[in-house]
């Protein structure tokens, strides 16, 4: 059975004219439930995880300080969020999100999260409306509970995955790949276990050869027994921070892709939304539910 991991918190009220497009985790689900690919029974709703589960990812110190809100105005202009006991309790619940989904993928092969893919967070800081990283917390969570001796993160945002790059700097466990735009946010780049650049206005056609000749190889060479795809949709054509050139239809292919080597190889993968900036909301909606969708086709 899909597990999807939702929350009414997910949805923040933010200042008028925020640029951060909230209101695609209220309708994202209630166009997945309209249309009838999921009904109520394919959402569970995260609580706030163990506290030790952040910390064995994140800074003691940082995670302190964000919980009692006493980040510095320029660290929380740094997040993009103003920070908020209902922004701590947001983040709590993405981080539980994503980690319940890696229980769920264990069992199902496969799960998702109507948000996360908070790749911007590092160890010790936020960063471009990431506070804590979740691939990172049920990733490092997989490896201290045995579940999971291999995993790779794939990264597909428009934005290098930094924050995941220098958290997995050291751990040979695991091997983060980011596939994004070379000229982008962030100014300065981490190294990941494989950085693949793209250049601006890279076409569906370029850009899904480039991703099957890059992953495919990845797979065969490090062997993981547990995957996480952040399946962001800022590669659109259409959208303001992306840059590149893709259609819904190549960011679809794209998704196929990936869930179709999970279950080929029978991987078990877990989803998060990561970004999207269309200027129509509509775009964002149908890329990201074209990924749910494929998840039930594809594993059920």
């Amino acid at each position: 059975m899909l597990k999807i991991a939702f929350h009414p918190n997910y949805v923040l009220d933010l200042p008028p004219g925020h640029r951060f497009p909230m209101e695609k985790y209220d309708l994202l689900p209630r166009q997945l439930l309209y249309e009838g690919t999921v009904d109520q029974s394919n959402f569970f709703e995260p609580e706030i995880p163990e506290i030790d589960l952040v910390l064995n990812v994140h800074n003691p110190e940082y995670v302190k300080r964000l919980i009692n809100l006493e980040l510095s105005p320029r660290e929380q202009r740094k997040t993009g969020f103003p920070h908020s006991n209902e922004l701590v309790t947001r983040e709590l619940q993405i981080m539980e999100g994503t980690r319940k989904c890696a229980e769920f993928a264990l069992d199902f092969g496969v799960a998702l999260n109507i948000a996360g893919g908070t790749h911007h967070a590092y160890s010790d800081r936020g960063e471009g409306f990431c506070m804590l990283n979740d691939h990172a917390v049920a990733a490092q969570w997989l490896l201290d509970s045995k579940k999971a001796k291999k995993v790779l993160i794939i990264d597909l945002d428009v934005h290098q995955g930094n924050g995941t790059a220098e958290i997995f700097e050291k751990n040979p466990d695991v091997f983060t790949f980011s596939m994004h735009g070379k000229n982008n946010y962030p100014l300065h780049k981490e190294k990941s276990d494989l950085d693949v650049e793209l250049e601006d206005g890279v076409n569906d056609q370029t850009y899904l050869k480039i991703l099957m000749e890059n992953l495919s190889p990845v797979l065969g060479e490090f062997q993981p027994d547990f995957l996480f795809l952040q399946s962001g949709v800022d590669v659109l054509k259409t959208d303001k921070l992306g840059r590149l050139g893709m259609t819904l239809s190549g960011v679809k292919q794209r998704d196929r892709f990936v869930l179709n080597l999970a279950k080929k190889n029978e991987i078990p993968v877990v989803c998060s939304m990561g970004g999207g900036y269309s200027p129509d909301i509509k775009d964002i909606i149908e890329a990201h539910a074209n990924t749910f969708r494929l998840a039930q086709e594809i594993f059920f």
